[in-house]
């Protein structure tokens, strides 16, 4: 029987990207575990810091689908996760192969080492898309090989690379993404565009970012509060990109507790911070291209409106296209050098 390892990293990948800017200070990763004869038996992600690695999530989901055993499925915590796993997986996972977006850890952080569970449950082929550039957490590839496993590194390198990207950034610099939200004529004016799903996903992002810029003019406009509400998280300081520093008090994101609010004509606090979301329009588009890694567009199923952002003559690479959810979401790096 052939095996397409591009066919099943590109099912983990599909799947990491659905969390990708919700994971911080965590990268996103995707993992797909195959059995014997090429069934899919788990297809899972990272979902949050402090959770379940994507290679735990998928295993639970794999053990569940070859034993019927439901006591795992409310096992929440990595620790209990790990700790069934090892106990009861009676050598199921021998004739398994599992795909991961990013080496699988090494070391016991804030969750076990995902790469000594691999080894103990006789998973004997891993397949990688991504090295580990985190110090801390690499060599898993290599405690896997003196474990009688067999790894296969560089599968869809270049995709995991894509994937891997902002959790780099974060590492060496910060990572700075542009979010928008437009309806299918490319409208982003008159009221709510997306969805509540995709607000919601919004409000997550803005809970684990560290900074959040807008421009004056649309503070002055909506009089956003730009908090996590809809997720119950904390709110990001807020750098307002604005000539003109006067501003009516009352507007909401001046009243949240525990943020800092900046009024500048620049981006340089950019430098003090890590994760950074922009949202905006065209001016801010054109203000911020120099220093934006990615874009974020959500897409709504309706018509209306009148202003669109304009992006002029630049053209982009679609990273990941996720059709599923409710709108249509878009992450794609703008091309460089093309006027």
């Amino acid at each position: 029987m052939v095996i397409d390892n591009n066919f099943y990293m590109s099912l983990a990948l599909r799947e990491a990207w659905k969390y990708q800017g919700l994971t911080y200070p965590n990268p996103a990763v995707g993992c797909c575990v195959v059995g014997e004869h090429g069934e899919i038996l788990g297809v899972e992600a990272h979902h949050k810091a402090g959770e379940p690695h994507a290679e735990v999530n998928a295993l639970k989901s794999a053990y569940y689908k070859l034993t019927n055993d439901s006591y795992i499925l409310a096992l929440k915590e990595s620790v209990d996760i790990h700790t069934h796993l090892l106990s009861n997986h009676n050598g199921i996972f021998k004739k398994t192969k599992l795909y991961t977006t990013l080496e699988p850890c090494s070391h016991y952080g804030k969750t076990p080492s995902c790469a000594n569970l691999i080894a103990e449950l006789g998973i004997e082929e891993v397949y990688i898309g991504s090295s580990d550039t985190n110090k801390i957490a690499a060599n898993g590839t290599l405690k896997l090989s003196m474990n009688n496993c067999m790894v296969y590194s560089d599968v869809l390198k270049t995709e995991c690379d894509a994937l891997l990207l902002p959790f780099n950034k974060t590492l060496e610099d910060r990572f700075v993404f542009f979010k928008w939200a437009e309806r299918l004529n490319g409208t982003t004016d008159e009221g709510t565009i997306s969805s509540q799903s995709s607000r919601r996903q919004v409000h997550a992002m803005r809970d684990v970012c560290d900074l959040l810029v807008i421009g004056g003019g649309t503070v002055r406009e909506d009089r956003p509060t730009l908090d996590a509400r809809l997720v119950n998280g904390k709110a990001p300081d807020i750098l307002i990109l604005s000539r003109n520093k006067d501003f009516d008090r009352a507007i909401p994101l001046f009243d949240v507790p525990d943020r800092k609010v900046y009024i500048e004509d620049n981006l340089e606090r950019i430098q003090e911070y890590k994760n950074i979301m922009i949202e905006g329009g065209s001016a801010m588009y054109t203000l911020t291209r120099g220093v934006v890694d990615y874009y974020l567009c959500y897409i709504a199923p309706s018509l209306g409106g009148n202003e669109s952002i304009k992006f002029s003559n630049d053209k982009f690479t679609f990273l990941n296209v996720d059709k599923e959810s409710e709108d249509i979401i878009v992450w794609m790096k703008r091309i460089e050098n093309n006027g």
